[in-house]
């Protein structure tokens, strides 16, 4: 069979493999569109997803990021590379200043130094820190109070610290280039795969990762709504034919489309000659004409009738 027309994709399945990570099978797509679509949503998924992080910064007592600071661990240059890991969700686009206030103590750690965490910073309402544990610093004078101002902005993609020293808030804080972007890793797979008798199709195998600021479903589609976005403003209107995708159905009720052939109760001829033609569901079977069942290894004028019975009595 040839394919004479560009269907649509099918989200065919969705795989959560963990919290923070995800799978996204997308099928049957037209030959060669599985690298077309991984590589075009992996690039956006990658540096267009809105996200958020920490632009600028002041320790009271410090000037620069070359600077150490008499009761804590850490220098200046640690501290900014530690602020660069702690994961913001801001539900406003204004910047959002905070703040962190930590006085040092002789029991609460096993080494005598405070560990400062994420979780220390004050949040209003509008700002939720993902991972609390990150550490900040470590203060080793139980007499040192370390205070802290921050700004979180919200953005897309990269921020250098040029243009975060040009937009910052107050003059006297320490710019910091941020990656605003939540997803972490994004990788992607093709396949080729079958639709009855279609063999020249291929699968999508797209595995996102996020930084839990973010569900990976969520990035998915909000990277994929970019994409169609951009391209609808350089289509100058034009709309082209929806053909569903093989094995879909237009009126968009896939109920039971994806029952085994098994358990459509044909005879056991009927069934053993679809599944030897690698016809294993209801889906499969829909898309074909009778022409190209007519035209399956060991299958009759018999079986085609019981088929077509059966799908009739299923309003298929």
């Amino acid at each position: 069979m040839t394919t004479k027309n560009i269907h649509e994709a099918i989200l065919a399945d969705v795989k959560e493999l963990s919290e923070n990570s995800a799978e996204f099978v997308i099928r049957p797509l037209y030959y060669g569109y599985g690298n077309t679509l991984g590589n075009s949503l992996r690039r956006v998924l990658l540096s267009s997803v809105k996200g958020a992080a920490i632009t600028a910064f002041s320790i009271e007592g410090t000037t620069h990021e070359f600077t150490a600071i008499s009761g804590v661990r850490e220098d200046v240059v640690d501290i900014m590379l530690n602020l660069k890991n702690i994961r913001f969700k801001v539900h406003t686009d204004a910047p959002v200043e905070l703040e962190l206030s930590m006085k040092g103590s002789d029991q609460s750690e096993k080494d005598g130094d405070k560990r400062v965490v994420a979780g220390d910073i004050k949040l209003p309402a509008e700002v939720e820190i993902a991972n609390p544990n990150q550490t900040i610093c470590h203060i080793d004078d139980p007499k040192y109070v370390l205070k802290m101002h921050l700004v979180v902005e919200s953005g897309r993609g990269y921020l250098t610290i040029d243009q975060a020293s040009e937009s910052r808030l107050h003059s006297d804080m320490i710019a910091i280039d941020a990656v605003f972007t939540p997803v972490l890793r994004v990788r992607y797979k093709v396949e080729n795969t079958r639709v009855g008798q279609d063999t020249n199709l291929q699968q999508l195998t797209l595995t996102v990762d996020t930084d839990g600021t973010i569900t990976p479903r969520e990035a998915f589609t909000e990277a994929a709504a970019i994409l169609v976005n951009q391209y609808t403003a350089l289509a100058e209107g034009k709309v082209m034919e929806r053909v569903p995708a093989p094995g879909s159905r237009s009126d968009d009720d896939d109920s039971g489309l994806m029952m085994p052939i098994e358990d459509l109760e044909l005879s056991a001829r009927t069934a053993n000659a679809l599944l030897n033609n690698d016809i294993k569901t209801v889906r499969d079977l829909v898309v074909l004409s009778e022409n190209d069942l007519k035209d399956l290894k060991g299958f009759g004028q018999k079986a085609l009738d019981e088929v077509k019975e059966k799908l009739t009595e299923l309003n298929f």
